[in-house]
């Protein structure tokens, strides 16, 4: 995720760490290519562009424009969907921690078992939405039984889970709380399970391939033929008009396919490792601890 100040008006033409200009620049230097070359054979007299009306041009643009921007807001929507995902997890594993701590004081055991789990079950959660194996940051607060329990596991958050739950009842079977408390407590793990479960559905139903596609085939062409209806009108100033078009749609094209994937780890995603990092300082004051991990800080403006 990108943050960073504001540029000022003068930074703006000048700015790359955070622009989309990185990962389109090749399609922009094939159309500037492609402008430069029928510019140059055009106004020597080596070929005659016949001359393309405007109106279909104004046509296409018009349509790939407003088809860009409702897939943009639709890939906006599951980003933005994602974003409260991710904040309802943070309540929910502090919800967990807290209630864990005041109310099994009589099993600190369990209680700090309870807090760990909750702080290891957003970096499970992490690395399963990044196709990722769990990390040490993952396993680190968890003992050798559920470190083999998670990493043999299909799914690890939802085998964490279930542990969560079985803890919980070992402390209502032993009397260190009432069951209303236990059913408090297994709320917050319901809650869990919800946020995960919703996660899943925003990273395993993407946009549907064929209107990705059509906006895909239909910015190409649009672009790679734009310097042929623009070469008779307007002259040397085709290869500027061509790639100011092209960095606006490749850049929308670009921007949507990230947008869409929020859970990933482009510059553009969300910021997951540094929430479970946050989830992890939380939990372990709770708990405490002096010697507490650092918060991820932006490397080049962008926070992973």
């Amino acid at each position: 995720m990108i943050v960073r100040k504001s540029p000022r008006p003068w930074e703006l033409f000048f700015i790359l760490r955070g622009s989309i200009v990185p990962q389109i620049w090749p399609q922009m230097l094939v159309v500037a290519l492609i402008s430069v070359t029928v510019t140059l054979l055009e106004t020597r007299g080596y070929i005659h562009v016949a001359p393309i009306a405007a109106l279909p041009f104004s046509l296409i643009g018009v349509a790939l424009s407003i088809f860009s921007a409702f897939r943009n807001t639709a890939s906006y929507d599951r980003w933005w969907e994602a974003r409260k995902i991710l904040g309802a997890m943070v309540i929910d594993a502090r919800g967990l921690s807290r209630q864990a701590i005041a109310y099994l004081a009589a099993d600190p055991a369990t209680a700090r078992r309870l807090a760990l789990y909750a702080t290891a079950f957003s970096d499970l959660v992490r690395c399963h939405l990044r196709d990722e194996k769990p990390d040490e940051e993952a396993l680190r607060h968890l003992d050798a039984g559920d470190r083999e329990l998670v990493l043999n596991a299909q799914h690890a958050p939802n085998r964490l889970l279930a542990r969560m739950s079985g803890a919980i009842a070992g402390a209502l079977s032993q009397g260190q709380i009432p069951a209303q408390m236990a059913q408090t407590l297994e709320e917050r793990v319901s809650a869990l399970s919800a946020d995960l479960t919703a996660a899943e559905r925003i990273k395993l139903t993407p946009l549907p391939f064929a209107y990705s596609l059509l906006l895909h085939r239909t910015a190409y062409l649009f672009c790679f033929l734009l310097p042929f209806g623009l070469a008779d009108s307007m002259g040397l100033w085709t290869p500027l008009i061509a790639a100011i078009v092209s960095y606006t749609f490749f850049g929308l094209d670009v921007l949507g396919d990230e947008l869409v994937a929020p859970f990933g780890t482009t510059q553009n995603s969300l910021p997951v490792m540094a929430i479970c990092r946050t989830i992890e300082v939380n939990i372990l004051e709770d708990l405490g601890e002096t010697e507490l991990p650092s918060l991820p800080k932006p490397k080049d403006f962008v926070l992973v």
